[in-house]
């Protein structure tokens, strides 16, 4: 039946897919209402999915691949309809909503069946650090769906086109909105990251492996690069591309990560799935 639910809600994802690209092609304003419908249901039964599954397991259900991206998922929808609640930028799921419609689709089609925690991810660290660094995951996503978005007006200023493509925000407001998600994410990343390390401590107090994982290494990657980028729009001004496309390199290093680490396997967090 979770199966089911979590099809179903990549449905309306698919849905609301097509109604944000057809809005940009068509050049004229997105059916807000339809749109927000088709998520807000999505979401209810994405998250009727997983609880499905917490239930079967009796725990947050992060220990299979499949799982762990239905969550990523299911939080990028939620973080994206919060942020639409104090500023319609709906432009900006014309890039969004399709990264969670194949997040979603992909778990899927790659869900096993329930299975028990492995016993290193029974602790009560488990939701406290997996949700900080997922929730810092999807609002990095959305700060480089915007870096994406401003991407595209300027190459299309730059070719001198007469105006800027109907329906996407100025560039100042896109490079606003990437800067505040990569603030707030930075903040989430670091949490995640602290109580991962206190979580490392307590169940590998001998064993200094979890040091040297590869998520932890891609990890360190990703807030090192952040932390430069925000530091330099302080100290150095670094604003519009070049910020865009860091912001870009940092999501992308992250997308590796996800799929490197889980995929092949590699280290402590691979091999918990």
């Amino acid at each position: 039946m979770e199966i089911g639910l979590l099809h179903a809600a990549a449905t309306c994802y698919l849905g609301a897919t097509v109604a944000a690209l057809a809005g940009l092609v068509v050049g004229r304003d997105l059916p807000v209402r339809m749109l927000r419908w088709l998520l807000g249901g999505g979401l209810l039964l994405h998250v009727a999915s997983i609880v499905l599954r917490a239930s079967l397991v009796g725990a947050l259900p992060v220990a299979h691949f499949g799982e762990a991206l239905s969550l990523l998922g299911a939080l990028l929808v939620a973080t994206f309809l919060l942020i639409q609640v104090r500023g319609p930028l709906l432009a900006l799921s014309a890039v969004v909503v399709p990264i969670a419609f194949g997040m979603t689709l992909a778990a899927a089609v790659v869900k096993g069946g329930a299975q028990p925690l492995p016993p290193a991810l029974r602790s009560v660290w488990l939701p406290v650090h997996v949700l900080l660094s997922f929730l810092g995951d999807a609002v990095f996503a959305i700060a480089s769906s915007a870096s994406v978005l401003y991407l595209v007006q300027e190459r299309r200023l730059k070719r001198h086109r007469g105006r800027l493509i109907r329906g996407l925000p100025s560039l100042e407001t896109l490079d606003r909105v990437s800067h505040t998600c990569l603030k707030w994410g930075l903040v989430l990343l670091t949490l995640g990251i602290v109580t991962g390390i206190v979580w490392a401590h307590e169940a590998w107090t001998q064993d200094a492996e979890w040091m040297s994982d590869p998520k932890l290494l891609f990890t360190a990657l990703v807030w090192g690069l952040y932390v430069v980028l925000l530091q330099g729009r302080i100290t150095a001004g670094w604003r519009g591309r070049w910020a865009a496309q860091l912001t870009i390199a940092g999501f992308a290093v992250i997308l590796v990560s996800l799929l490197s680490v889980n995929l092949l396997g590699l280290g402590l967090h691979g091999k918990a799935y």
